[in-house]
């Protein structure tokens, strides 16, 4: 079964987003081995800057990530149909397991999206709770693509 881990800094509050990670992953699970890995968020303060939080969230993310193909989501990426993520999937996860990361609401360290590729689900901005919620959907129709089971249009 492929292995798919997202890496999320911050954690989901409300039950809204918390309901609908859980209904995708639900469905998802038929298809993949899916987890979510919750890096908590820096504070922000007047004695960090936010170029000092992204280092800090940076490190605890390069943490999580070891040795795994790594995709990062930020508005820069490469832009993909759902045909094309489900080709990303099958093609990574048939080397082992396969990591996304979604950053925190200052974004992902620079240092970090200059060593992993970068894909994007649009030129709009997010909040980064409901981009878990977009990559989740995202990849249960993945599972549906590469399954043939109709949900995909």
């Amino acid at each position: 079964m492929r292995k798919i881990t997202l890496i999320c800094v911050g954690k989901l509050k409300e039950k809204f987003w918390i309901d609908a990670i859980a209904e995708y992953t639900k469905r998802l699970m038929r298809f993949l081995d899916f987890r979510i890995i919750e890096i908590p968020e820096c504070k922000p303060s007047n004695s960090i800057t936010p170029e000092q939080i992204l280092q800090k969230e940076g490190e605890k993310i390069l943490e999580k990530i070891a040795n795994k193909r790594t995709f990062i989501l930020a508005i820069e990426g490469k832009i993909l149909t759902s045909s094309e993520f489900a080709n990303i999937i099958e093609v990574e996860s048939n080397n082992g397991e396969v990591c996304f990361v979604i950053g925190s609401s200052y974004g992902i360290d620079e240092k970090i999206k200059q060593k992993y590729p970068l894909i994007s689900f649009g030129r709009i901005t997010f909040p980064h709770q409901l981009m878990r919620v977009v990559f989740t959907e995202q990849l249960y129709r993945a599972g549906t693509i590469l399954n043939n089971i109709e949900y995909h249009k």
